[in-house]
């Protein structure tokens, strides 16, 4: 054979090739199956964010088949855990893209986990609806980027005004995890929204997710007097300083955002993290006609267990997603993500949700919660316009 031969037969056989992976995903839909990549820590320190998206997930992909499916076709979840390692998403991420060959994902339900993962799905033209990442620069990545939750830039500022305004605090201890990038950001928005209703940052102070030990951060704070303590990263390590002020003596509360809202700090925090306030995307206190279906319908499946934030939110993407696949009635990338940008007033789980023309969500209301006698409750609601 002449080299000239082969080298068009091999010509032939990588257009083959590239034509068949482009038509994979489409025929898993003609085939009766349709694929949606679960992302997210089912174990390590945020696992309980990964294992709350899958539940909701699960419970919205067993409604939808029983239900029919989607256009004839039954969905089924693929499922990983990243354990919340920024190289294990990449590589769960490309196994979804190139060897599963989903259509969508849900997740990853932290902001670091998803900038890591949205690329890939950018560059194979897959879906990706995050239940839980709040921070700035995630839609920014590409257009097949999408969330569901409520944004940190609308709820840092909503909780400053609240705390300013309603409880009469001033003056603010800010604590950031400089490894986290959910904190990072949500940081400067607390800070900007402090300033703008007018309170002070007295102190600032940083640790890291992992931490134990914040002896050092609290007597500094101590000494700076603060109302309340201001912590923009996660549940164990929020529990903790909270342990460590009382241990101190420092009689004040914790604000934060969504990412404290978790059994768990409850869980270790005690009677220490009592009285703190938190802004979030859902709750099950005073819920619509929809919540109330998810969690009655969250509750049968799982035991009697009370639906979290991202339970309801993993719930609403994989609803979103069959939503909007009914509507383009294919998988082909284009028409299926016009299909999900074109979502407007859905009847979520965790609220009316709408995707802007940059892919946020618009979410109302903006719920306040508090820890009361060791359970979280419903604060305040507020409303939330474009």
């Amino acid at each position: 054979m002449s080299k000239k031969r082969l080298s068009a037969l091999i010509s032939i056989g990588l257009v083959v090739v590239l034509a068949l992976g482009a038509l994979l995903p489409m025929a898993a839909f003609a085939a009766g199956e349709l694929k949606i990549g679960f992302l997210g820590a089912l174990s390590g320190n945020v696992a309980i964010y990964g294992t709350q998206s899958l539940k909701g997930m699960k419970l919205a992909v067993e409604e939808i088949n029983a239900a029919g499916g989607v256009l004839g076709k039954k969905l089924v979840i693929v499922e990983e855990d990243d354990r919340g390692d920024k190289t294990e998403v990449a590589n769960i991420m490309q196994k979804y893209a190139t060897q599963d060959k989903v259509f969508a994902v849900v997740g990853d339900p932290t902001t670091g986990a998803t900038k890591v993962a949205a690329p890939i799905a950018q560059q194979n033209k897959i879906i990706l609806i995050s239940p839980g990442s709040t921070a700035p620069g995630v839609v920014e990545i590409g257009d097949y980027i999408f969330r569901d939750t409520l944004l940190d830039s609308v709820g840092a500022p909503a909780i400053a005004k609240y705390a300013i305004q309603t409880k009469k605090w001033k003056r603010f201890a800010l604590i950031t995890s400089i490894n986290n990038d959910f904190s990072v950001g949500l940081s400067k928005l607390f800070e900007a929204g402090i300033k703008k209703y007018g309170g002070q940052v007295v102190i600032k102070e940083s640790v890291s997710d992992g931490d134990t030990d914040f002896s050092a951060q609290i007597t500094k704070i101590k000494a700076a007097k603060p109302d309340a303590i201001v912590f923009s990263a996660y549940y164990t390590e929020g529990a903790l300083i909270m342990k460590e002020a009382q241990k101190q003596g420092l009689k004040v509360p914790m604000v934060g955002g969504d990412g404290l809202t978790a059994p768990p700090y409850i869980e270790i925090g005690g009677k220490a993290v009592e009285g703190s306030i938190f802004y979030n995307g859902f709750s099950p206190e005073q819920p619509t006609a929809n919540t109330r279906k998810f969690l009655d319908a969250f509750a049968k499946k799982y035991n009697g267990e009370v639906a979290e934030l991202f339970a309801a939110q993993g719930y609403d993407a994989v609803k979103i997603i069959a939503a909007a696949l009914k509507k383009a009635g294919t998988t082909d990338p284009k028409a299926f993500r016009d299909a999900v940008a074109a979502t407007k007033e859905f009847p979520g789980a965790s609220g009316t949700i709408t995707f802007l023309s940059n892919r946020e969500p618009l979410k109302s209301p903006v719920y306040l919660l508090t820890v009361k006698n060791g359970e979280f409750g419903l604060l305040a609601k507020v409303p939330v316009k474009e």
